[in-house]
């Protein structure tokens, strides 16, 4: 008989030792800093995933307890050539395994090609999903051909007529060297 898991308090050892699956697809709105990135558009757009778990073998010591996580999104965020709205798909996908405690975390950490994480029976797969999907943010998200002209003078007509206005400083200095005392 298959265990219930719930993504929300996640008995990880026991969820690899059964090859655990799980899977969902939440509102972005339940997310507070990815709906901090959209800047609150989005909340209804829905967020895919899917983790399993496994527990691998290892010669003469306690089989490594694995996660695997698949996540997906639309996210609408802000162009930053045009500054108007890129809906940007956002894919993760990672491995982990878990170790008993943070000390082993960073004895390990130095020569582990994988991500670890410190084991736990009451993870937050979806506090894990999120970090993910943020992770996996472009730093700099646009359109690849922007729908609008995008404007590229930072200056207007009133900046420049004012500029124009002022005299050159170094020409009001040359008229006072060319006047005679009284």
């Amino acid at each position: 008989m298959k265990n219930e898991f719930d993504a929300a308090r996640l008995d990880v050892k026991a969820f690899a030792q059964d090859g655990g699956e799980l899977s969902g697809q939440d509102a972005l709105g339940r997310y507070e800093r990815l709906m901090a990135e959209t800047r609150g558009q989005g909340g209804d757009s829905l967020l895919g995933w899917t983790a399993s778990g496994e527990l691998k073998p290892v010669l003469g010591a306690p089989g490594e307890i694995w996660l695997h996580l698949r996540a997906e999104a639309t996210l609408p965020l802000t162009c930053q050539r045009c500054l108007g709205p890129v809906q940007w798909p956002v894919v993760a996908e990672r491995s982990f395994r878990f170790v008993a405690d943070e000390a082993a975390a960073l004895a390990q950490d130095d020569e582990a090609e994988e991500d670890l994480l410190v084991l736990s029976r009451a993870f937050d797969l979806r506090g894990l999903i999120e970090d993910e999907i943020l992770m996996a943010l472009p730093l700099v998200p646009r359109h690849d051909i922007c729908p609008t002209d995008v404007k590229l003078a930072v200056a207007d007509e009133a900046f420049e007529d004012e500029t124009q206005a002022k005299p050159n400083p170094f020409a009001v200095l040359a008229k006072l060297q060319g006047r005679k005392p009284s």
